[in-house]
């Protein structure tokens, strides 16, 4: 049975998170939500608490997770790497939507890292999540609370869909505010690299990184890293049960809408009045492009509940977050034309 907390996301209650918390030190896995999207936790360092997360959600274990920080002290117990210039950048950054990689020590247990010897760690700025991971006394490795290779969960009701009955504790803590995964960016190399594109836009990212490196794959996501470097490079994700079309080249929309005649449209505001006679799904407005991202996975989930057997989505030109919603569409789509 999933105990369900009901939890002010900027004002949580003390009483009712230290349940959740115990829940984490007698090796459970707890639902919670970040900036981000929801995620599952358990103890990094409880190896068995670990591997759950893997079987409930039916994870590959060679795909890494990401450990979640809630100060710099506990970043000390998990990487060996301490450079000036990375304590700088992970001051401008933290707490907050970017997940950064580093040569992890020899206490993390290997199941956390997917057999590297690399860790990926975030410090969430999430009232919430900052105060489970304070009282559970220990970072909490979470992926996205989901099961793998679904949308990932930025609403209460994406959680419970997936995982009711699954794991220990849901807390419910309404929308998440920025509703796509973390950035992450490799700092174990000489030079950065960028290996996810996520809530915080590359453009942002060069301002403290004029140096990072951007590898073809994560530009074009149908191409694959040699091995699994980070959470979510080693298959299809974020996808929808129906089919979904990605057209990128606009020339090539009356041919899909053709081949899909029942197809639904997901698109910009900007774009949806181009389709008067067919069920459209508003993702946000170009003007105001977070607003896209925000909506992205509820999107991609509506989807699945509609009676059209297709899905079109309209692409965007890959600018700021919508370079990351692009990241995400590709991932999710069936097909690209």
């Amino acid at each position: 049975m999933t105990m369900m907390l009901k939890v002010d996301p900027l004002n949580p209650n003390e009483e009712t998170m230290k349940k959740a918390a115990q829940v984490v030190k007698r090796g459970g896995v707890v639902v919670f939500p970040t900036e981000t999207v929801y995620g599952m936790g358990a103890n990094c360092f409880d190896v068995n608490a670990v591997l759950k997360i893997f079987q409930i959600k039916k994870r590959p274990t060679n795909n890494p997770l990401i450990v979640h920080i809630c100060d710099f002290d506990q970043l000390q117990d998990l990487v060996v790497d301490s450079a000036p210039r990375k304590t700088n950048v992970l001051k401008t950054f933290w707490p907050g939507p970017v997940t950064f990689i580093f040569k992890k020590k020899s206490a993390v247990p290997k199941e956390v890292t997917g057999g590297l010897e690399t860790i990926a760690v975030r410090m969430p700025s999430h009232p919430v999540a900052q105060m489970l991971i304070e009282l559970s006394e220990a970072p909490i490795a979470a992926p996205s609370a989901n099961l793998s290779g679904r949308p990932s969960p930025t609403r209460e009701e994406h959680v419970v869909e997936d995982l009711y009955g699954l794991v220990d504790v849901i807390i419910e803590s309404g929308e998440t505010p920025l509703g796509i995964e973390s950035t992450i960016v490799d700092m174990s190399r000489d030079t950065p690299v960028l290996l996810r594109p996520g809530a915080a836009t590359v453009e942002d990212i060069r301002k403290t990184l004029p140096d990072i490196k951007i590898p073809e794959f994560v530009v074009a996501s149908e191409m694959k890293p040699e091995k699994t470097l980070a959470p979510g490079m080693s298959y299809r994700h974020y996808a929808p049960r129906k089919p979904l079309v990605l057209v990128i080249n606009r020339e090539n929309l009356d041919t899909a809408l053709k081949k899909y005649p029942d197809a639904v449209i997901l698109c910009s505001l900007e774009d949806s009045q181009s389709f008067k006679d067919r069920h459209v799904i508003t993702l946000g407005t170009l003007e105001q492009p977070f607003t896209i991202a925000q909506n992205l996975f509820h999107a991609l989930r509506t989807v699945d509940n509609l009676p059209q057997r297709h899905a079109i989505a309209l692409g965007f030109e890959p600018r700021g977050i919508l370079f990351s919603v692009m990241n995400r569409l590709r991932k999710a789509a069936s097909e690209i034309i």
